[in-house]
């Protein structure tokens, strides 16, 4: 693991808590507001106690301070601060699991609720990992974590320095890279994904960057036939994931 780790340290939601208990993740402390529904909380306060986990009752005004503007459905935890991967340990995964790699890279995706969304799709769909780079990028929050509804506890993702040296990286481990873009020529459903594959996922509104479109093997589409003429970052990884799924699920 990569010393690397986020500073945020709050989990929120019943099945956010529920996951991370059950993958194993270090929990410090389960908050569970007074008077929430035991059929919620059931499950999670018999998890922590079999681990040996403190579980304490307090009024729902300390969980909306513990995790302000989240939707925390009466349950907190604390956890370790979240650790980072290295990018040899999503390929070094693939091969234990006897697949083709399968990675997504995300070019500053900045809106956590996209990056939850991507992370919950991703576990789906069985990518091996996901990577960001450590600047102009959403993180693993609280939101994060709480939007991918436990995903993230079970997608390893790797945080980079610099993305187009990773890129390069990749290739020389028989990677090939990807990138999503509207003006490309190939369609997405004309592309064959069946070789280890990085999809890369650009910002919301600017798209890939310069550099990172130049160092990608080839470009591709998604058909538009609205008056739009992009998705949102979520939703076209959505749409990617599951053709590369479909594609290898039929050969």
């Amino acid at each position: 693991m990569t010393e690397e780790t986020n500073q945020e340290e709050i989990i929120a939601g019943k099945h956010p808590v529920l996951e991370a208990l059950r993958s194993g993740r270090e929990l410090n402390k389960i908050w569970i507001a007074d008077g929430a529904q035991k059929s919620l909380t059931q499950p999670i306060v018999a998890e922590a106690k079999k681990q040996g986990i403190v579980v304490q009752f307090v009024d729902k005004r300390k969980l909306d301070g513990l995790a302000p503007g989240v939707t925390h459905q009466g349950v907190v935890a604390q956890a370790a601060a979240f650790a980072y991967v290295e990018v040899e340990e999503l390929l070094e995964r693939a091969g234990k699991l006897g697949e083709t790699p399968f990675l997504l890279l995300l070019d500053e995706i900045e809106d956590p609720h996209n990056l939850g969304s991507i992370l919950r799709t991703a576990e789906c769909t069985g990518v091996h990992g996901v990577i960001i780079p450590k600047r102009r990028s959403a993180g693993l929050t609280a939101t994060v974590l709480k939007t991918s509804a436990g995903a993230a506890e079970h997608v390893p993702v790797a945080r980079v320095t610099n993305l187009a040296q990773t890129i390069d990286k990749l290739k020389e481990a028989g990677v090939w890279v990807a990138g999503t873009d509207v003006s490309a020529s190939q369609d997405v459903y004309k592309m064959k994904f069946d070789m280890p594959l990085a999809i890369v996922i650009g910002n919301e509104s600017k798209g890939m960057g310069r550099l990172i479109k130049e160092k990608c093997d080839f470009l591709v589409k998604l058909p538009m036939l609205g008056q739009l003429n992009s998705l949102n970052a979520s939703v076209a990884a959505g749409v990617l994931m599951y053709e590369v799924v479909r594609q290898r699920r039929s050969v």
